[in-house]
């Protein structure tokens, strides 16, 4: 039997899975690196709310299963899918023995500032956390409550997106409100940690002593904030108090006047769950083009309204990364990640043609192929595409919880 840790990403319409050898995360973490091993399996069940269709492929790329769970409703909820997941992953890997759960919780708040073992007042505490997160925290603990059903023994490990930005000054972190409120917990938190502390991880080996720079990180996907780090530590992003703030996403607008929610409340007549409905699900992408929230699909389209679109969320992306510069008083490198960033030349192009006064000089050909290294030999600032790893982190983040455990067990 092989010991293995099972990580879950759950999603709104999607849960992503991966099992990781326990031995390997710790030869891993051991050398301060995220990459010295790939999952045994990785998947995820798609089309949650309609068809669902559960996926994997074992650690060699190969597709290990396809399935329709023509079984399961399609108003099943990820509880539901999450106790199926389960069952079936156990009866394919018949050699592979769960020893716990790593999961990615998008708000950990002012308390929880790296990862941790998983209980009753972890969760107490962390449910108090959804209305900074209504989209996320929810289905993230969804995961955790399912998981203590069906496997009441496995211990669990949260991750959070939040952590990696504590490093940042105080006063990156403050809003300009009363100090009671500020003492209260009502500051700039900043999101997608995971992705990020991936790629300051793998840094090094890109970069060498660069590293240690002044870098920029886009995670740019249907959620999307971009993050200044020095010494790889975060220095300033773009998210705040919720992950509603800062770039236009896939359905959620970003940056917004609060007055303009005020106006919705008081001249509009809106409800406060319509606007948060508003803001949070039919704005961004979808809502500027009319559309899609998906970029393959707005770039593939002639309507006037999809490139409006596309050209905003660059116009913003590239506003926003020379704010950052000016929080890090300068610029060595710029990487971009997650799905737009790693695979949209179109979006990537545009936004360094705005931010070439800060000397960025894409190689054309280079940034068309999706390589490594995009920037041109003329190029100032090292421009990369690095794909990220939110799992692996989760991975080695939850083995090194578990081994004091499963040292005193044994």
């Amino acid at each position: 039997m092989t010991d293995v840790v099972l990580v879950l990403n759950s999603g709104s319409s999607s849960l992503k899975f991966a099992v990781y050898p326990v031995q390997a995360r710790v030869a891993a973490h051991n050398t301060a690196t995220h990459t010295a091993d790939e999952p045994l399996i990785r998947g995820e069940v798609a089309g949650i709310g309609s068809k669902p269709v559960l996926s994997a492929n074992d650690d060699a790329g190969a597709i290990a299963v396809t399935e329709p769970l023509n079984d399961i409703p399609a108003e099943a909820t990820h509880s539901w899918l999450i106790t199926q997941l389960l069952e079936r992953l156990q009866s394919r890997y018949t050699e592979l023995n769960p020893v716990a759960e790593g999961h990615r919780i998008v708000h950990g708040g002012t308390k929880y500032t790296s990862p941790v073992m998983i209980n009753a007042g972890v969760l107490h505490d962390l449910d108090e956390l959804t209305p900074m997160a209504p989209l996320h925290q929810p289905l993230n603990l969804a995961a955790v409550w399912a998981i203590q059903r069906a496997a009441p023994g496995l211990a669990q490990v949260a991750c959070f997106d939040t952590s990696f930005h504590r490093t940042q000054p105080r006063l990156a972190q403050l809003y300009a409100l009363p100090r009671k409120l500020t003492d209260s917990g009502l500051i700039r938190y900043g999101f997608h940690g995971l992705s990020y502390e991936y790629i300051a991880g793998v840094l090094p080996q890109h970069l060498g002593t660069g590293a240690a720079g002044r870098v920029i990180v886009a995670h740019l996907g249907n959620g999307a904030s971009i993050c200044a780090m020095k010494d790889r530590k975060s220095i300033a992003t773009t998210m705040g108090f919720t992950a509603l703030d800062g770039l236009p996403m896939g359905r959620r607008c970003g940056d917004l006047d609060p007055g303009l929610v005020l106006y919705l409340l008081e001249q509009k007549g809106m409800r406060p769950f319509a606007i948060q409905k508003l803001l949070y699900q039919q704005s961004g992408l979808l809502g500027v083009s009319g559309l899609s929230n998906n970029m393959q699909v707005l770039q593939a389209s002639a309507d006037p309204a999809a490139r409006e679109a596309i050209d905003l969320f660059c116009y913003r992306a590239a506003r926003e990364l020379a704010s950052l510069v000016g929080a890090l008083g300068g610029l060595d490198a710029l990487i971009f990640t997650a799905g737009i960033g790693e695979n949209s030349a179109m979006v990537r192009k545009a936004i360094c043609q705005q931010a070439a006064w800060l000397g960025i000089a894409l190689d054309d050909a280079a940034n068309e192929q999706n390589a490594l290294r995009i920037s041109s030999a003329a190029s100032r600032v090292e421009t990369l595409v690095i794909p990220t790893n939110e799992q692996a982190v989760i991975a080695a983040s939850t083995v090194k919880l578990i081994r004091p455990i499963s040292r005193r067990a044994d």
